[in-house]
């Protein structure tokens, strides 16, 4: 494909993660992957985040992520900044998926500290500055302790102050005190130094104490409501704002409970009316049923935050549900079937 012309982006506002559909043979699924960026294209998002967690990038290969991210490139064509995902287990390969998405355009990556082995501090500062010294297109740091290396407040700092090609960082820590000290620290310091929040349960207090915008796994399943978030807190809402959060409580809480992430997640967007395909992680029967228990419920709430097609499902789902007892899954099933054939005529 051509490469797009280079252009500048400031890091800031919704950036949302990509699910990745998967077609009967358990590959992604173009046509359905494409169809999604174009829906989130034209509901405003800011831009987009492929190979995050949301999108389970740890169970593709790295010639699928590579893959994932060519598709994406293409099917936006510039029109809005793509931050994909280079956390790779080695130093090699993430600065070949860095040359790679530079190739492609994206705006910046995203860079998780090493994961599975133990590093202490110093081992994660080398490594950051390795990429530093080596990497053609810019970083975003990635603090997320749940599943790598912390990157400590003092090593950040550094990085910081030392590394131009490192221009800020996404925290996932779900530690509100410690952004706050990223933004007193390094941001005072260097005001163009991007600071993102991954967790949309503190969105609105993030973007309130200076947070740039964040990369919000629930801008993939009701784009309208954390657009709309973000929409009044710029205009000064902030009342409005903070009833959006807590409605989105609810609805997070929800695609949590199902026990296995993303699959809430992964079934919200179903909902939506888009096909997911199965889940490349298998399920236990009780995680199954977990899904199935949660499915109207979680229709009704996705209505609450201005899905119709949700709203739909969940008046019917309430209908039969009361009627004649059918099961949740048979319910969504039907419904959802009968959403995708009107979308896809």
């Amino acid at each position: 494909m051509n490469m797009p012309p280079e252009k500048k982006y400031p890091l800031k506002g919704i950036y949302v993660p990509n699910l990745v559909p998967y077609d009967d043979k358990g590959r992604i699924n173009e046509r359905e992957l494409r169809r999604m960026i174009r829906w989130l294209i034209d509901q405003g998002v800011s831009g987009l985040y492929p190979n995050g967690s949301t999108g389970e990038f740890i169970r593709l290969s790295f010639e699928e992520r590579l893959r994932l991210v060519e598709i994406i490139a293409d099917e936006v064509r510039g029109r809005i900044p793509i931050l994909a995902g280079a956390a790779e287990g080695n130093v090699e390969l993430s600065l070949k998926a860095c040359q790679r998405y530079h190739e492609l355009g994206c705006v910046a990556v995203s860079l998780t500290g090493p994961y599975y082995y133990k590093v202490n501090q110093e081992g994660i500062d080398a490594y950051f500055r390795e990429m530093a010294r080596n990497s053609p297109i810019d970083i975003l740091v990635y603090n997320i302790p749940q599943f790598a290396n912390e990157i400590s407040l003092p090593v950040l700092r550094g990085l910081a102050s030392d590394c131009e090609r490192i221009i800020g960082i996404k925290d996932s820590s779900r530690d509100f005190p410690r952004v706050m000290s990223t933004l007193a620290q390094i941001k005072s310091e260097r005001p163009d130094f991007t600071v993102f929040i991954g967790t949309e349960e503190i969105l609105l207090p993030a973007l309130l104490m200076g947070c740039d915008g964040g990369t919000i796994a629930s801008g993939g399943v009701v784009p309208e409501a954390v657009l709309k978030l973000y929409e009044r807190f710029k205009a000064g809402k902030i009342d409005e704002a903070r009833q959006i959060q807590f409605m989105m409580l609810a609805l997070i809480e929800a695609m949590f409970a199902t026990g296995n992430f993303p699959d809430g997640f992964r079934l919200a967007v179903r909902l939506r009316g888009f096909d997911m395909g199965k889940s490349r992680q298998p399920l236990g029967s009780s995680a199954e049923q977990a899904l199935e228990n949660v499915a109207g419920s979680m229709a009704c709430l996705l209505a609450e935050c201005g899905a119709e097609n949700a709203a739909k499902i969940c008046r019917e789902f309430k209908n039969e549900h009361r009627s004649n007892g059918t099961s949740n899954a048979d319910v969504v099933d039907r419904i959802v079937r009968e959403v995708l054939s009107r979308l896809q005529k």
